[in-house]
């Protein structure tokens, strides 16, 4: 018989309004000036947002600053190594801008000149204002769990996964914490926090996660 948990698990959504800064940068000098006041919900915006935007699409969503400095300016070497950055493994937005900021630095340690991008193609950095809003959805035992993960939408899947911990700089994501301390599942919140958004879609990272739940609730039966 499956355990019922101490409190329940409540799901969270995320919805975010993006808000022009007005800084822009037209080469690497401008953007590392930009990025050393930038606060965390800018770094955010701009490694972040292609998980929940686009992720159903492609399971390898770039982030803007590699996909910037690839393209327009075509410093592949450089665009290469800010897409290596795991994003997601920083315990907190001020680490991720300084990791990126100093591959940057590094990079143009070696360069004697600056590339410039062409009139019109800046880069503009862009704010996230977020706003966590409660959801209909919650689970008090592994079965409904793993029912409500299959009906909440890829937002709440985001926040509760990577996005909470992230912003407030906590050491686990919501539903690795919960299932630890609320129903003991050492095991299942082990797998959990080995998950990587970025080799899945969310449709299929979703679709892990039920698949890891059930198959735990069925071998409690």
């Amino acid at each position: 018989m499956s355990s019922v948990a101490r409190a329940p698990f409540r799901f969270f959504t995320r919805l975010t309004l993006t808000r022009l800064t007005g800084w822009r940068a037209a080469d690497l000098a401008e953007m590392l000036e930009h990025l050393r006041k930038a606060p965390g919900s800018v770094v955010f915006h701009h490694t972040h947002h292609f998980l929940v935007q686009h992720q159903h699409l492609s399971p390898e969503p770039p982030n803007d600053f590699a996909f910037w400095v690839t393209n327009v300016l075509q410093e592949d070497q450089l665009g290469e190594r800010l897409a290596a950055i795991d994003t997601i493994q920083f315990p907190s937005l001020h680490e991720l801008r300084d990791r990126i900021i100093a591959v940057i630095e590094e990079y143009l340690e070696t360069r004697q000149a600056l590339r410039t991008a062409p009139q019109g193609e800046e880069f503009h950095f862009m704010d996230a204002v977020s706003f966590t809003l409660p959801t209909r959805h919650q689970a008090t035992t592994l079965v409904e769990f793993g029912q409500e993960l299959g009906r909440v939408g890829y937002a709440t899947i985001s926040y509760h996964l990577f996005e909470a911990r992230l912003r407030v700089g906590a050491d686990d994501n919501d539903f690795s914490c919960w299932l630890e301390r609320d129903l003991g599942e050492h095991d299942l919140a082990a797998a959990i926090r080995r998950l990587d958004p970025y080799t899945h879609t969310m449709e299929g990272l979703r679709q892990r996660l039920v698949s890891l739940v059930e198959r735990r609730a069925t071998a409690e039966r």
